[in-house]
């Protein structure tokens, strides 16, 4: 047992709470992670609003974060001790229909499926003050040590920069996915992005990727407008700027209305 600290969401609508906990080894098919760098997603905020009916309390949460592995569970082949990884908050078990079909990817052993405040065999890792704790889609990177099933944890190169890549667990690949493989973005087309925040600034990446020829980014924060265009954006523009709804101006700008609109 690892003891660590970690940010525990006793309740609904009480802050995080920084807290000792403990942490129990891996059983069979767990991988036991050092998380060395965690972001902060929206999704996090939700969890302490409530917004999400099928979270237990009291929680771990974190959701998108990377580390190194400490130790793993009987028959885990995929990583071993000292290898850098992502956990998954959408696991890729490689077996169910939907990870076998090109067209889909959320997992049978996701959290559409089945809560994940517990780990698969129904029981948790983590225990504070005497009390069980619940984990969050299995990841829970607001702890130093986190346990996870080993079909969601991704490993990556040993030369990635954990404080960076940590968004490729959620944020990043959010939005860029939403360009490339929902919308389909083609080449020489016309985007908005409403939002430019990480989530964002990924789609913004993902239109440029795909080809697009006018990405107009739009947020009333203009603070956010330069690493925009850094990124790819052609435009930036704020609402606040102008006296009609900036759907009209959008239109106006571009005589018939963007071919791509990301919330």
């Amino acid at each position: 047992v690892i003891r660590c600290r970690a940010a525990v969401a006793w309740a609904v609508g009480k802050p995080l709470s920084l807290e000792e906990v403990e942490v129990a080894p891996p059983k069979a098919g767990e991988v036991r992670i050092k998380i060395v760098a965690t972001g902060i997603c929206r999704t996090d905020d939700h969890i302490l609003e409530g917004c999400f009916p099928n979270v237990d309390f009291p929680v771990i949460p974190g959701h998108e974060g990377a580390g190194i592995v400490e130790s793993v569970g009987e028959g885990v082949t995929s990583v071993k001790p000292g290898d850098k990884v992502i956990p998954l908050c959408l696991p890729q078990c490689g077996e169910c229909s939907f990870c076998l079909n090109p067209e889909s990817n959320y997992c049978l052993k996701s959290h559409v499926s089945e809560p994940q405040n517990l780990l698969p065999d129904k029981t948790s890792r983590f225990t504070c003050r005497g009390k069980l704790i619940h984990h969050f889609l299995w990841v829970s990177t607001f702890a130093e040590y986190t346990v996870v099933p080993e079909y969601a944890v991704a490993k990556i190169d040993a030369a990635a920069p954990l404080d960076k890549v940590c968004l490729l667990g959620c944020g990043f690949p959010t939005g860029y996915g939403a360009a490339i493989n929902t919308a389909k973005v083609k080449p020489g087309s016309t985007c908005a992005v409403f939002g430019i925040g990480g989530v964002g600034l990924s789609v913004v990446m993902g239109c440029k990727a795909a080809g697009a020829s006018r990405i107009i980014a739009i947020d009333i924060n203009k603070d956010k407008f330069a690493k925009a265009k850094e990124l790819g954006a052609t435009e930036c523009i704020s609402p606040r700027d102008f006296k009609k709804p900036i759907q009209e101006v959008l239109t106006e700008m571009t005589g018939h209305g963007v071919d791509y609109s990301f919330e």
